[in-house]
């Protein structure tokens, strides 16, 4: 079997994914800032180039899998940075191992989402001309009217995009044999969760955010959805996002899935 990469493997969600998967068997190439087999800062262009080039040479260019779990949250102060971790650093990373994964044995990528993505729709979106311009200092510019909430408006358009990234290339990876799929979490007790609720702008709504199973989610929960997307039995699961929330979307948007 060949490799399956993880970013933001030392964390929350990432070390669950990680733990998860290499207790059924799988090596598990780890991509973080520390703690991983591959060190890199994924917010920066020089980052994100040294990752591939390390993560290709790890895995001989040929991978099975590809979890994209790295980003940041809502309090981080610079939008831009929200935005440079949580769309360009994941999708480069996503395109960049493209290849990899069509030389890969039933090869499948997960991108860790968020139910912030349905927060902000495409066509509102105002990060799009950054995204397609590639200037990723414009986000800060884009998001400014939040003023103090500037963060999250970045981390939900950022997340919409991530979203929409991954359905546009569907028929591309579908055609070549690779699996793409996303997972969109709620609320789940992880460092980033944390930090969050310890910043005075947003721990009350983080909060009050519904969830009527009546817990937070853990990383293990995540973890395990991720797993059986990577995994044969998931074989005709391609293009989709699945919220993994407690029931907090279902509540909040009843009528529109």
């Amino acid at each position: 079997m060949a490799p399956i990469a993880v970013t933001g493997s030392a964390s929350g969600i990432g070390a669950a994914t990680a733990e998860t998967l290499r207790a059924a068997g799988h090596e598990v190439i780890g991509i973080d800032l520390r703690d991983a087999e591959v060190c890199a800062d994924l917010g920066t262009r020089t980052g994100r180039e040294g990752a591939l080039a390390e993560v290709l040479e790890h895995c001989a260019h040929a991978l099975d899998g590809f979890v994209s779990c790295a980003g940041l949250g809502p309090h981080i102060e610079d939008p831009a940075l929200i935005s440079s971790v949580n769309y360009f650093g994941a999708v480069a990373m996503l395109d960049g191992l493209f290849p990899a994964l069509r030389s890969g044995t039933d090869p499948a990528a997960v991108v860790v989402s968020s139910v912030a993505s349905v927060q902000v729709r495409w066509a509102e979106n105002p990060i799009a001309p950054a995204i397609a311009s590639g200037d990723e200092s414009a986000v800060t510019a884009a998001v400014a009217e939040a003023g103090d909430y500037r963060g999250h408006y970045a981390y939900a358009a950022a997340k919409n995009a991530l979203t929409v990234a991954v359905r546009r290339r569907a028929g591309d990876w579908g055609t070549a044999g690779v699996r793409l799929n996303t997972v969109a979490p709620g609320v789940v007790d992880t460092p980033l969760l944390r930090d969050g609720l310890a910043d005075e702008r947003y721990s009350a709504a983080m909060e009050a955010f519904p969830t009527p199973i009546g817990r937070r989610g853990q990383p293990r929960d995540v973890a395990t959805l991720i797993a059986y997307l990577l995994s044969a039995g998931a074989g005709f699961v391609h293009g989709a996002q699945f919220v993994i929330d407690g029931g907090a979307d279902a509540v909040t948007r009843p009528e529109q899935f």
